[in-house]
């Protein structure tokens, strides 16, 4: 029996689109579970990554493996708002969100963006590739209880902490929870860049929140 899982992570980091949106269709027409489904597409983002870091793709395939993990994320998503329907109106607190400038990844923060949507809190996404200003400038409008800072690549790290230094000389690092995440990041990153926490899926990010905005409360 073909393992489905293993398949659709082999289509999307090989660049078979075809392939692989047809497969992950037909695992969510079956009843796959559809975060399962947006957690492989991030393991076929890792390999991905990995071998544009290796030189062995460029900048077309990363566009290509992002507009299949668009279309896919379309099937997964409402899906998986259907399942989480029992979530609550009110907003818990908002989060703002960015990939630091420098890095035009985006399919792991739109997950992650979108647990923390269905999971009641307000998220201000502010996209791919944001200059250090606009973070800081959207921290300053909105008055976030945590901000999120993804990046794929490792040249993304020197962009966090870049980032992380200049709220903190903005006055805004005491109130705020910093978390990282995407790629290679991991405790080293967490400590390098000044970051609270990392998380390595959408699902840590969801509780990382709970637990500051609870304690803030």
């Amino acid at each position: 029996m073909v393992d489905q899982s293993k398949a659709l992570i082999e289509f999307i980091a090989d660049m078979k689109e075809e392939e692989a949106l047809a497969l992950a269709k037909e695992m969510l027409g079956s009843g796959y579970d559809p975060l399962a489904i947006l957690d492989h597409c991030r393991k076929a983002m890792e390999i991905v990554g990995q071998r544009f870091e290796a030189g062995e793709y460029f900048l077309p395939e990363l566009m290509l493996a992002g507009e299949m993990l668009t279309q896919i994320g379309d099937e997964a998503k409402p899906l998986l708002k259907d399942s989480d329907s029992e979530g609550e109106v009110s907003s818990k607190g908002t989060v703002v969100i960015a990939t630091v400038h420098g890095d035009l990844h985006d399919i792991g923060k739109n997950i992650v963006t979108f647990m923390l949507d269905i999971n009641g809190y307000n998220v201000v996404d502010l996209g791919i590739d944001v200059p250090v200003d606009t973070i800081v400038e959207s921290i300053k409008e909105h008055e976030p209880a945590v901000v999120g800072l993804s990046g794929f690549l490792t040249l993304a790290f020197d962009a966090m902490k870049e980032t992380i230094e200049a709220i903190e000389e903005a006055g805004f690092r005491e109130q705020t929870k910093i978390m990282i995440g995407g790629g290679q990041v991991d405790d080293n990153v967490k400590v390098y860049t000044g970051a609270d926490a990392f998380g390595r899926n959408a699902m840590d990010a969801v509780s990382l929140c709970g637990g500051w905005i609870a304690q803030a409360v």
